[in-house]
């Protein structure tokens, strides 16, 4: 089993790796749409998902895994009316993999967050 850290605070502070590979299968933990060079989040959910996926598919790259990889992916949000806005990312990201898909409606940890992104990818 190999673990990846992006040094997010989140991880150290709640305990966790940004994924977990085991065998073919890498489990990518929800991540929001930090920038974390300037740990900043973006007003804009959509820009919240572009930054989501940006650290998302750089932590598949460091496991050995690429983005058409994935084969389950999670999108928690905070808002109904934020599909619109977040459809056309969620579409352009996922456009190769088309994985299978779960939208969840929810409440996130800080309420700069709009968007938060699991994903699960598997390798033959």
């Amino acid at each position: 089993m190999h673990r990846i850290s992006t040094g997010s605070l989140f991880e150290t502070a709640l305990g966790y790796s940004r994924a977990v590979v085991k065998g073919p299968w890498c489990f990518v933990s929800g991540t929001t749409g930090y920038d974390y060079a300037a740990m900043q989040m973006p007003d804009s959910a959509a820009e919240q998902a572009r930054n989501a996926f940006a650290t998302i598919f750089s932590t598949l790259e460091k496991a050995g895994f690429a983005p058409d990889d994935i084969v389950r992916v999670q999108y928690t949000i905070t808002d109904p009316a934020l599909v619109d806005e977040i459809a056309p990312v969620l579409g352009e990201a996922m456009k190769l993999a088309l994985p299978a898909a779960t939208m969840v409606v929810a409440g996130l940890i800080r309420p700069e967050m709009k968007v938060e992104i699991e994903v699960t990818a598997f390798r033959e």
